[in-house]
């Protein structure tokens, strides 16, 4: 981070390095922040700030408000914590959707608490951290798209990829609430939920997890090479799957908030993307009610 003299602030600049692909994500980024500005002047949704940006011998320079670290860094959270930064990212993330501009890369990473600051509590002789507050802020829209825009084939990182799109289905704004979905689970479990790195062992743990995909979708994949007879063509007699079935099973719920956040949960991760639940819907799940009663209307929306 540098210190910008005419803000008097603390600020944190991204530098692109010089290489054409690198620059032409940057100036892409640079629009949709630019947009993103325009949009909610008055910094309503938590978006990252664009403050300025520059070039250096060619560089390109992004300068940001300075925020805390990444919810990476505090995994796993309790369920009303989850409700708290959920509402945050949903109400961001359905601001950049009714825009018509889809993120392509929701993740912890790219989740940032607006400040870092924690105190130490001791919880039956344990010392642990905890956050003064749980504001949280979006950030990295190196690879956010417009509706209008040729829509990449390949995009997410891989554990928050939704099946449409390893599939090759094409995809729109419902992959981010496919991705947040995996988000929301990981904050709850405190790891990744489909830990792999192959997109056919991806597509198996999904099944593990959330059961079979359905086969109108694996008739119109032109994956063809993952479908046996209109089902995911998979060995369960493999020591893949042995793997799989280690790492991937069903939750089991057991309070009531638990209950409302799983139930949510199976609406965002929801196989077909034409039934899945919008994140204007999702804002107004049972799990966010409490969330509702604290905010009037105009401020919700």
């Amino acid at each position: 981070y540098l210190f910008l003299v005419d803000r008097d602030e603390h600020v944190a600049v991204k530098v692109v390095r010089n290489i054409e692909c690198f620059r032409n994500v940057a100036k892409s980024e640079i629009s949709v922040l630019e947009e993103i500005n325009s949009l909610d002047d008055d910094n309503r949704f938590a978006c990252v700030r664009m403050l300025d940006w520059f070039e250096h011998e060619g560089h390109i320079c992004i300068v940001f408000e300075l925020l805390g670290v990444s919810t990476f860094e505090f995994l796993p959270f309790s369920v009303e914590q989850i409700r708290q930064m959920a509402f945050q990212i949903f109400r961001a993330v359905c601001f950049l959707h009714r825009n018509k501009l889809t993120h392509t890369d929701l993740k912890p990473e790219n989740i940032l608490f607006v400040s870092s600051a924690y105190d130490y509590e001791t919880v039956k002789r344990w010392r642990r951290l905890t956050l003064r507050s749980l504001d949280v802020k979006v950030v990295d829209f190196g690879t956010a798209t417009f509706d209008h825009e040729h829509h990449e084939s390949l995009i997410s990182t891989r554990h928050y990829r939704a099946p449409e799109v390893i599939l090759d289905l094409g995809w729109n704004q419902s992959c981010d609430v496919w991705s947040l979905g995996c988000v929301l689970m990981e904050f709850y479990l405190g790891c990744t939920l489909f830990p792999t790195h192959s997109s056919k062992e991806h597509l198996a743990m999904m099944e593990k997890v959330l059961g079979p995909i359905p086969p109108h979708l694996l008739r119109q994949t032109r994956k063809q090479h993952y479908v046996l007879h209109e089902r995911l063509d998979w060995d369960e007699q493999s020591s893949t799957d042995d793997y799989v079935r280690t790492h991937c099973k069903p939750l089991k719920k057991a309070s009531e908030d638990e209950r409302q956040l799983f139930d949510l949960l199976g609406c965002m991760l929801e196989y077909d993307a034409c039934r899945r639940i919008t994140l204007e819907e999702a804002l107004w799940h049972p799990f966010f009610g409490p969330m509702r009663t604290k905010k009037s209307k105009n401020c919700f929306t």
